[in-house]
């Protein structure tokens, strides 16, 4: 996720989520040049970015390697299904052949 209202205060904030994980985690956070690498990284590997500066704004208070708070449940997973939606990908195990 990413904000940039200018190169000076631009914040992203990367988070990893894995089946069998209880919860997304804070992996990557910066303001200013860090952001703009954690961006770039992202791109030039395939992880969508998404701009939402609240949703920013409020992950930069999470500390590194540390689940997301309970209050954010909520915004994240919609998210997180969004992108499923958006890459093709389905979120329940396809039912076996007959």
């Amino acid at each position: 996720m990413s904000q940039n209202k200018s190169e000076a205060r631009s914040l992203a904030v990367a988070l990893a989520y894995a089946p069998g994980d209880a919860t997304p985690r804070v992996v990557a956070k910066g303001r200013g040049l860090i952001a703009e690498e954690i961006i770039l990284r992202a791109r030039e590997h395939g992880v969508f970015v998404h701009e939402s500066p609240e949703l920013v704004t409020l992950l930069m208070q999470v500390d590194l390697d540390d689940s997301i708070p309970p209050h954010l449940y909520i915004a994240v997973a919609e998210l997180l299904v969004w992108i499923y939606r958006v890459e093709g990908k389905t979120l329940l195990p396809e039912e076996p052949p007959p």
